[in-house]
């Protein structure tokens, strides 16, 4: 959309805005997007109604079934709420006839009984029963789905789309919203607490002013209007369970990890969630899949249209749907595919758009996060689409059916008929386990790198043949030198901007200070390159204000000097836009900070602009007064390599762990085989165990074995027996029993570093005699195997 558009519904003014932004497909450049969306005025030709709605395609003909979706269920859905009234219409003309016998008896004016007939007959005043919308809607999704497993142009074997929509009945101040898979709809609320006048701006084009949903200045709750229908959720996994789908992340179904079969049957009773909680945190969550083979392997479990497979094992298109009143206090409606809920929150959705006086502008700003969160995160990022509804004003406030403000602790009623799977929430009335299902029935949110992501950028690094010296902080390095002036309002700008940095926004006060000091001011000019894709990275940038080009070089152009590729960069895949004015402030180059690895995009300016520069040394400074990376001066020199150790010296050491993710039930080391890697535990938890085997003296003379295991938590470590005597192979076998990240070493890099300072030291003639022989004992004890040198 090109700019916000603004329109009334009723007693509702509301102004709203759209975005779809194509995901990045590293293997598969071009591949169309897949999300799709309608917004359709007049509804069910009444003019103070509307309909939006939000498609997420899937499989190989995903775009087909969204844009499918798109242009037939919002007719399909105005049909049937048509035809309703139509037969509300001739019940209430039944009923009516005696009223106007009544009427036209006592009265003389001309035309008053024509007027009362007029009024039974009226679309737009007839009113539907709960039950009457709820089947109207119903049936529209069923027909939907019905008519794609008949179109001939789409192949739905294993293909779908998943559906939000947002049914707005302006003249009730009532909304409806359908849900048929993981998107997501969700309301921003004002506190009770706060000014609830609306926030208005004179600063537009004629001067005028006009008013604004949300006040940044205002505190704003997220309220869930949908539930994620994935196998997170119990009744939907115990669903498709007994429909005969097996429930398994993609590590259980290929074996890498542990699947107990009666465990997972187990669970179905149960009332929390529990699988695959830790597996999402590496974007690995539970799936349906068929009891014959290695499909679908829908991460969903219902859809629309296609997924003739996934439907047999109770993937199906049935929505569950919520009607609510709106009030003076709801100001924002987002409706969005599942993309911007994979690192996001519903609430952090709802806090970004209230930064802004304008819907497109906060599309742009949780659009923009959800995607720099891909790239961060991920080697690709997912199709990403969304609609922003500001509501500026709501001239009938029916406070007496609103959602109260309170309405995660008071639990709205949801109720589910035994013969539908209709789901009503009845936000004036009161029970006790609905707004828990509201809030825990979604996906977790992921934090962390996948493991597949964790892979490649390893051997990315030994592509490179980097030197693992070189990542430790120079000796005599002063971050002091790294200091520059700032204003006040520049500190603010850059405070701002690294609240949406993950590896930044959690910095304590000092920290921060620290930070604002050695953030470093680069200005640039319009087609400036800042990052080059395949040269290895060691800054991360803050946008404070100007444009800048994503883009990334094809496989097939990679190391073959195309000319053109090598002259633009590549497909531009995505724009980080800054503003001052908008309090826009993206940032890029993040895992820079923690990995001396080439790039994996090229950073081209648009615009002329400026942009903040992080250091990784300046950042490790910065980090290693965290609490968490603190205990690591502690855990070293308890192990005899490191023991002889001065402080600085560990402190080099503790500037170059990297951190390593792994999944429950992952071996990350095994007893007999060989390695290169210290461990620390920074989360989670694992078993250590010991096989140990012994000759028994009988008449057959047999080994038997015994097993004896340790639980270990954050802050032990494992795998020091490889510094040591020239060991290389694992004394014990260290499983992940819960998602576990780790702080690791290599062999090969402290013996780098330790000759490094080795030879700093021998410059300084006083120190030779004290600490060559220590030195000469430490790198004695770390031998080197040639697999080690390799």
């Amino acid at each position: 959309i090109g700019e916000t558009k603004t329109i009334e519904l009723g007693s509702l003014k509301v102004r709203y805005a759209y975005l779809s932004q194509r995901g990045f497909y590293p293997e598969e450049i071009c591949k169309p997007n897949q999300d799709s969306y309608c917004i359709t005025e007049n509804f069910c030709d009444i003019d103070s109604d509307a309909f939006f709605a939000v498609f997420d395609g899937h499989g190989t003909d995903g775009e087909k079934c969204a844009k499918y979706a798109r242009d037939r269920l919002p007719h399909l859905i105005s049909k049937y709420v048509k035809r309703a009234k139509q037969r509300a219409n001739v019940l209430n003309n039944a009923i009516s006839e005696n009223e106007i016998d009544l009427k036209n008896a006592n009265t003389t004016g001309a035309g008053t009984a024509n007027d009362l007939k007029q009024k039974y007959q009226s679309p737009e005043t007839t009113e539907l029963s709960k039950e009457q919308l709820y089947s109207a809607c119903s049936t529209g999704h069923l027909q939907t789905n019905r008519g794609m497993h008949r179109c001939k142009e789409i192949d739905d074997v294993l293909s779908g789309t998943t559906a939000i929509s947002c049914y707005i009945q302006g003249r009730r101040n009532k909304i409806t919203v359908c849900n048929v898979g993981d998107s997501r709809a969700v309301l921003g609320q004002i506190q009770h607490t706060v000014n609830l006048e609306l926030n208005y701006d004179t600063t537009d084009n004629n001067n005028s002013t006009t008013p604004h949903g949300p006040s940044p200045s205002s505190t704003y709750k997220a309220i869930p209007l949908s539930r994620d229908q994935t196998p997170y959720r119990t009744d939907e996994r115990n669903r498709v369970l007994r429909q005969g789908a097996r429930i398994l992340s993609l590590d259980q179904m290929e074996g890498l990890v542990l699947y107990d079969e009666a465990e997972t049957m187990r669970t179905m009773e149960e009332k929390e969630v529990k699988l695959g909680e830790e597996i999402e945190a590496d974007g690995d969550p539970p799936r349906a899949w068929s009891p014959d083979g290695e499909y679908p392997g829908t991460a969903f479990t219902r859809s629309i249209g296609g997924d003739v497979i996934a439907e047999d094992l109770g993937v199906i298109a049935e929505p569950e749907i919520l009607s609510i009143h709106i009030n003076k206090e709801d100001k924002i409606i987002v409706l969005a595919s599942d993309g911007v809920f994979e690192f996001l929150t519903n609430q952090s959705v709802i806090d970004i758009c209230a930064k802004f006086n304008d819907p497109l502008e906060a599309c742009r700003a949780v659009v923009a996060e959800s995607y720099e969160l891909w790239l961060q995160y991920e080697l690709r990022t997912d199709d990403i689409t969304m609609i922003c509804i500001f509501i500026d004003d709501c001239a009938n406030d029916l406070n007496a059916n609103s959602i109260p403000n309170n309405m995660l602790s008071d639990h709205p009623e949801i109720s589910s008929d035994s013969h539908s799977t209709h789901t009503n929430i009845s936000p004036d009335t009161d029970t006790d386990d609905s707004a828990q299902l509201l809030r825990d029935s979604s996906r977790p949110v992921r934090k962390h790198l996948t493991k597949e992501k964790t892979k490649i950028i390893a051997k990315m690094k030994d592509s490179l043949d980097l030197d693992a010296a070189e990542e430790a902080l120079p000796r005599n390095f002063d971050i002091t030198k790294m200091y520059t002036e700032k204003s006040e309002e520049e500190n603010h700008r850059i405070s701002e901007a690294i609240k949406a940095s993950v590896m930044l926004k959690n910095l304590s006060d000092s920290q921060r200070d620290m930070l604002y000091k050695v953030l470093e001011p680069i200005d640039v000019e319009k087609g400036d390159w800042i990052i080059k894709q395949g040269t290895a990275g060691d800054r991360f940038y803050i946008v404070d204000y100007g444009n800048f080009e994503v883009r990334i070089r094809s496989n097939d152009n990679k190391g073959h000097g195309d000319e053109e590729d090598d002259d633009n960069g590549g497909k531009v895949v995505h724009v980080y836009k800054g503003s001052r004015e908008q309090n826009a402030h993206p940032s890029f180059g993040e895992l820079a900070l923690m990995y001396r690895a080439p790039r994996a995009a090229s950073i081209i300016a648009q615009t002329n602009g400026r942009l903040w520069a992080l250091h990784r040394y300046a950042f490790r400074k910065v980090l290693t007064e965290t609490k968490g990376r603190h205990v690591l001066f502690d855990i070293l020199p308890k192990i005899k390599a490191f023991e002889k150790l001065d402080s600085e010296e560990i402190e080099n050491i503790v500037d170059i762990m990297e951190e390593a993710t792994f999944g429950r039930g992952e071996a990350i080391i095994r007893q007999g085989v060989s390695g290169s890697t210290f461990y620390v535990i920074c989360n989670g938890s694992c078993e250590l165990s010991l096989r140990a085997e012994f000759e028994v003296v009988d008449e057959n003379n047999s080994l038997r074995s015994s097993m004896s295991t340790k639980q270990l938590r954050q802050h032990d470590y494992f795998g020091e027996e490889i510094f040591l005597n020239g060991a290389n192979q694992y004394l014990n076998t260290v499983i992940a029993t819960t998602n576990t990240t780790c702080w690791k070493l290599e062999k090969i890099t402290i013996k780098q570093i330790l000759e490094k300072v080795k030879t700093q030291r021998r410059l300084s003639a006083s120190q030779i005699v004290i600490q060559e022989g220590n030195f000469n004992q430490i790198l004695g004890d770390i031998e080197l195997s040639d697999s080690d040198e390799d």
